[in-house]
């Protein structure tokens, strides 16, 4: 194995994670050798264990939740919209050994609306349900693609509000209470970017806030993405999206900040979507 570079993804839950076969998938198709493996971190381990990483060669690793703002603390040096959001997904060790952070999200969510589905964002009142590291790469990303204003609701308004803070477009970017979901009207743009689904939460959410045409989507995918994308198509929701295409996505940037070489995506991304249950997303 020493001949093989070594990439890995941190989060806590991971073993769910498609990520390991998605990078194998970029690695065969380019002909680069390629070992990424999926570590189990708890955010009080975390640093310990990204340690031990590097100490064992590791050269690049991706973040999942509930990681990515620890690890941005970690970056000796972030990119510009890594440093914006407040997050990073992707770990690069540099020569003197310090992590340089990226956050491949943004891009990738929008690639998958904008380029996949054709989706025209522009001009849509959204509605961003929560607010950890994916939301924030989420709403910086889509106000950036034209989208006319983010309302932004967490179960935990503090973390709502730094976001918005940090967006610092008060006409833009707005924050409101989890109570006040029954009294806000309806978008045309709903995300949901929690991680409830993943231990099979539903988030009981008031079918009035999706309009007419409205595209509703989840950053996860599969299971964890089943319960919203239900609740969506029973509010007949324009379209009902989950994220599989933003994961293979923001994977390729990944790879390419790694490899120098972008992978092509709709190959993996169809192989993929062949693989998960049916209905998890129209």
């Amino acid at each position: 194995m020493n001949d093989v570079t070594q990439f890995a993804v941190f989060g806590h839950p991971i073993a769910h994670s498609l990520s390991p076969r998605i990078h194998a998938l970029f690695g065969r198709q380019l002909g680069i050798p390629v070992h990424y493996v999926a570590i189990d971190a708890p955010a009080q381990t975390f640093a310990t264990q990204l340690g031990q990483f590097a100490a064992a060669g590791g050269r690049g690793a991706n973040i999942t939740l509930p990681l990515k703002q620890i690890a941005a603390g970690f970056c000796e040096e972030r990119s510009e919209f890594a440093t914006r959001a407040g997050a990073v997904n992707t770990l690069s060790r540099r020569a003197g050994g310090q992590w340089r952070g990226d956050n491949t999200d943004g891009a990738g969510l929008i690639c998958d609306l904008a380029e996949r589905h054709r989706l025209d964002l522009r001009g849509r009142r959204g509605l961003l349900i929560g607010a950890g590291g994916a939301a924030r790469a989420a709403a910086f990303a889509l106000l950036e693609a034209g989208v006319e204003q983010i309302t932004i609701v967490n179960r935990t308004p503090e973390r709502a509000d730094a976001l918005a803070d940090a967006i610092g477009m008060p006409k833009r970017a707005h924050t409101r209470y989890w109570q006040d979901l029954f009294n806000l009207g309806s978008f045309e743009l709903i995300v949901d970017a929690t991680s409830a689904g993943l231990s099979r939460e539903s988030l009981q959410l008031p079918f009035a806030l999706v309009a007419p045409r409205a595209l509703c989507y989840h950053l996860s995918y599969g299971a964890a993405a089943f319960s919203f994308l239900a609740w969506a198509r029973a509010a007949h929701a324009g379209q009902a999206l989950d994220g599989l295409g933003m994961l293979v996505e923001q994977a390729a940037e990944s790879f390419a900040i790694w490899h120098g070489k972008r992978p092509d995506t709709d190959s993996v991304y169809a192989t993929l979507r062949a693989e998960l249950p049916l209905h998890a997303s129209d």
